[in-house]
């Protein structure tokens, strides 16, 4: 298969799917090997992205998926009738920065870090289909291990979970969340109201990442 046809095919797969597909799947369906499939896929992406085309093409780990361009997402949002999703409370956020940073993770173990139970929040996570579960941990009682989603990945335009900003040297396990992850966790919030369809650019996320946890040191020095 030449590559424009290949192109081509990449692109009516993923229209046809409407979610995000694996690469090793698309490597078997169009009979070439990783590093075609990304060269292709690339070459698409940026395409769109050049001509300023109303779709986008998103990487998403080790899948690809078609998606409109955010900066339409008004027009089409009018266009569908379709409604803005809830944002993100504080307490979600918070939720989903621990499990983001420390995934798997136990509920008992976020309930830890935040000082609160998480049950209820965690359960809108795994609704919004952010989280999900990712087995068990062996001990007694066998609780449920937790991880983020394609969907948190694609939410907050990250390619993968290596693009997450780098936290500082720092144990969790040193108790509750500080209040200046809290204010972090706020600015986030409030900015990610601006942005479509829950949005979050690579310098807010990185703002309230840098300041998610502190370690004794920290505070000593502070």
């Amino acid at each position: 298969m030449e590559l424009k046809e290949m192109e081509a095919a990449l692109e009516g797969i993923l229209f046809a799917a409407g979610e995000p597909v694996g690469v090793e799947r698309l490597c078997l369906t169009l009979e070439a090997d990783r590093p075609t499939v990304d060269a292709v896929a690339q070459r698409l992406a940026d395409y769109y992205s050049y001509e300023r085309r109303g779709i986008r093409l998103l990487r998403l780990d080790n899948s690809y998926q078609l998606c409109s361009a955010p900066e339409y997402a008004d027009i089409i949002r009018k266009a569908l009738e379709s409604r803005r999703p809830a944002r993100l409370s504080q307490p979600a956020l918070e939720v989903l920065a621990i499990i983001a940073y420390y995934q798997p993770a136990t509920r008992a173990y976020v309930d830890q870090i935040r000082g609160v139970d998480s049950s209820y929040t965690m359960s809108l996570l795994l609704e919004r289909d952010l989280i999900e579960e990712s087995g068990r941990l062996a001990v007694p009682g066998r609780p449920i291990l937790y991880r983020t989603t394609k969907n948190f990945l694609r939410s907050f335009g990250l390619s993968s979970l290596e693009e997450l900003p780098e936290l500082p040297n720092s144990s969790p396990e040193d108790g509750q969340i500080t209040l200046e992850m809290q204010a972090a966790v706020e600015r986030l919030r409030r900015e990610q109201e601006q942005l479509p369809d829950g949005e979050v650019t690579d310098e807010e996320l990185e703002d309230a990442a840098r300041t998610l946890l502190r370690t004794e040191q920290d505070r000593e020095g502070g």
